[in-house]
């Protein structure tokens, strides 16, 4: 065992020792559930390493992946909230994360329902991070955008003991200690983190977290456990949108002082208990990978009419069975999946504090007090899943993976609707009463890529894929008639890796049937299906050393994402009206979205990095009655030296305090709203590593 323990630390002085010398390919597991270098992998993806990694806030997961191609991710808050989209999916979702599966360590954190919340995961604790876009992955059950995972610090690495401190503009705070032992056949490391953002700037912007974690690994004869045990309290103010007068006062001061909506008070206060235990052992050419993993948690959480609190702690209880045979002409892997989440008693409160108009409208919240209770919602999701993929090695230069998921999700509600907050009036009124509703849904996901080793430095990939979305509770529940989306992604691209230089290009075609359109209609937000979705895009990344420290990168995204077959319904005076919006562009997609990068690293230990990225025009709506501009070369920047264990970093985000609109919408009644990107803002951190 000692012997195992010594070559895993050599292993670790060598990479670092590499990573001095030349830059090595990274290697993703997320696309295929094997390991492999990025250039064998027949699909587009993208890998944030530890090297990108460890002069940035990371304060939020914005901070890693804002420069890749395809993938549009942006912070109301600047603390754990995102809204993420990677290649269109997601756009549906208002807040929070959608039609994208998201795992940390192989565990998945989405819900059976596809809705991700980052409220317990700790962005200080992260070693890298895997993006795999679109159609086409293994681990992604219902997720038609592709997955991204996250990786923590090993609890077996004892070179990643640090301490963190850190203070910057807007009361920002960060306080951060990870200390692991590894012992003769176990490891022990302890994560503690605190994180606080005043954001003055804005009115109710404040965020604060504290998360504690204890990670326990076990060295066996021909395998390794590894379990986990973390708890989270996350408090989050969402600030609201403005009116047109509002954003320009913002964009003149760099304020923003109130909120043009009724609903000043909004929030999501959180507890989170998050367990997982992996098993990995070998027998033979046969590689055993069993996970279990439990979660659960409370919110208060604050909305638009109604206030939301889980009266009884909400659990996610999973597992995920996943066996490995090497052969002569490759790799076989195949597995079970099983989640179940059980919602015993969510309620819905009435605002106790308004204010009101003569017409009994709701005009403003005074507090984020509840009221008279309004619903009360029991329910549970159940997904089952299989999969299998076939990775064939017929010469040194091919692969070639088939593969299979087949995912079934099963919901069942009981809901008591008492009140109801109704938009056209401003006012409560009486509910629903009593409903029950079921679902079931089922999505093959087949698969079908192959890459082909040009040179030594060049793979071409190509690759056909299937996913069904699955839809969430809330949405079917607004529409029971809504079906599951399914997305087809048609991709060839272009890989290149060099001693000093990398690239990925890739075009796709991706056909949505069933689209989820989310819609808003006075304040009502509604789901329904569009017939049809064609969505076209290109997408180039690369980066090129210079000599004497100095590196340049940059990237470009390309999308053209139109309805092909599309009735959108719309309220005109007391009548809906159907609206044909076939050959309508998408809204809130950019046509082009760009980057560039410099960094320079010295052999004294000094490192900088610059990097500025534009978010092109988009469409506010599904009829492209208006556009907003977008926003151009916002810039940030990281100065940073590193001595004897002893580093400091300066961030300056948002360096030259562009104000701008990280969000603007507009819904069927013309209602344009602004929600503002955050001004500049400077943090130092001190880092010890021991």
């Amino acid at each position: 065992m000692k012997k195992k323990i010594l070559a895993l630390c050599c292993l670790q002085a060598a990479s670092a020792w590499a990573a001095e010398t030349q830059r090595l390919e990274e290697v993703s597991v997320t696309a295929t559930r094997e390991a492999r270098p990025t250039s064998e992998v027949p699909q587009a993806i993208a890998v944030v390493g530890k090297e990108e990694l460890e002069d940035k806030k990371m304060f939020n997961l914005k901070e890693a992946v804002q420069g890749i191609p395809g993938v549009l991710i942006d912070s109301k808050n600047g603390g754990f909230d995102a809204r993420l989209i990677i290649r269109g999916a997601g756009l549906k979702a208002p807040y929070g994360i959608r039609e994208i599966m998201v795992l940390r360590d192989g565990v998945p954190l989405t819900d059976p329902d596809s809705f991700t919340r980052l409220d317990f995961v700790d962005t200080q604790d992260i070693e890298r991070i895997e993006i795999a876009k679109g159609p086409g992955n293994l681990f992604a059950a219902g997720s038609a955008g592709g997955a991204i995972q996250i990786f923590s610090k090993s609890v077996f690495d004892d070179t990643a003991n640090n301490l963190k401190l850190g203070l910057g503009t807007e009361g920002t705070q960060n306080v951060h200690l990870r200390y692991g032992k590894t012992g003769e056949q176990q490891a022990l490391a302890l994560t503690a983190t605190h994180r606080n953002m005043d954001n003055d700037w804005r009115n109710r912007n404040q965020f604060d977290t504290t998360q504690t974690s204890l990670k326990h690994g076990l060295m066996l004869a021909r395998g390794t456990l590894e379990s986990e045990i973390s708890y989270a309290v996350a408090d989050m103010q969402l600030p609201g949108a403005m009116d047109k007068t509002l954003y320009d006062q913002f964009v003149s001061s760099g304020e923003q002082t109130a909120t043009s909506e009724p609903w000043k008070h909004s929030g999501r206060y959180s507890k989170v208990w998050f367990l997982n235990s992996k098993y990995e052992v070998e027998h033979g050419d046969f590689t055993f990978k069993p996970r279990v993993y439990y979660n659960t948690w409370y919110h208060y959480h604050p909305v638009t009419g109604m206030i939301n609190e889980t009266e009884d702690w909400v659990w996610n209880l999973g597992t995920d069975i996943e066996g490995q045979w090497r052969h002569t002409g490759g790799t076989l892997v195949g597995g079970l999946t099983v989640r179940k989440e059980r919602t015993p008693d969510s309620r819905k409160y009435q605002y106790r504090d308004v204010t009101k108009n003569g017409a009994g409208r709701i005009t403003a919240t005074l507090s984020d007090t509840k009221g008279t209770l309004a619903e009360i919602d029991d329910a549970t999701n159940l997904l089952t899943g299989v999969y299998l993929q076939e990775s064939w090695r017929p010469t040194e230069r091919w692969i070639v993976d088939l593969g299979l998921r087949y995912d079934r999700v099963d919901f069942e509600d009981d809901n008591n609707q008492i009140w109801k907050y109704d938009f056209a009036t401003g006012k409560y009124v009486a509910g629903a009463g009593v409903t029950h509703s079921e679902k079931t849904f089922y999505l093959p996901a087949p698969k079908i890529a192959a890459a082909y080793r040009l040179t030594d430095t060049l793979s071409l990939f190509g690759m056909v894929a299937q996913a069904g979305q699955i839809p969430s509770t809330s949405e079917f529940s607004s529409n029971p008639a809504l079906e599951a989306p399914v997305s087809r992604n048609h991709e060839v691209g272009l890989k290149g890796r060099g001693r000093e230089w990398e690239f990925d290009a890739s075009v796709y075609y991706n056909p949505v049937e069933n689209e989820i359109v989310q819609q808003s209609n006075g304040g009502v937000t509604s789901y329904l299906n569009a017939g049809k979705t064609d969505k076209r895009g290109l997408e180039l990344a690369g980066r090129l050393e210079l000599g004497a420290g100095w590196e340049l990168g940059a990237h470009y995204g390309y999308a053209d994402y139109t309805y092909a077959s599309f009735t959108e319904p719309v309220r005109v005076g007391g009548s809906t009206v159907n609206m044909d919006r076939a050959g309508k562009s998408l809204p809130f997609i950019p046509e082009h979205q760009y980057g560039v990068f410099v960094g320079w690293r010295s052999p004294a230990g000094w490192r900088v990095r610059l990097a500025s990225n534009t978010w092109g025009e988009y469409w506010l709506d599904n009829a492209n009655t208006e556009k907003y501009d977008g926003w151009e070369w916002v810039t940030n920047l990281s100065i940073a030296y590193e001595k004897r264990g002893h580093a400091f970093v300066l961030n300056a985000d948002n360096l030259f305090d562009e104000h701008y609109a990280a969000e603007v919408k507009k819904d069927t009644a013309g209602k344009v709203t602004y929600t503002a990107a955050a001004p500049r803002t400077l943090m130092l951190t001190y880092k010890y590593g021991f």
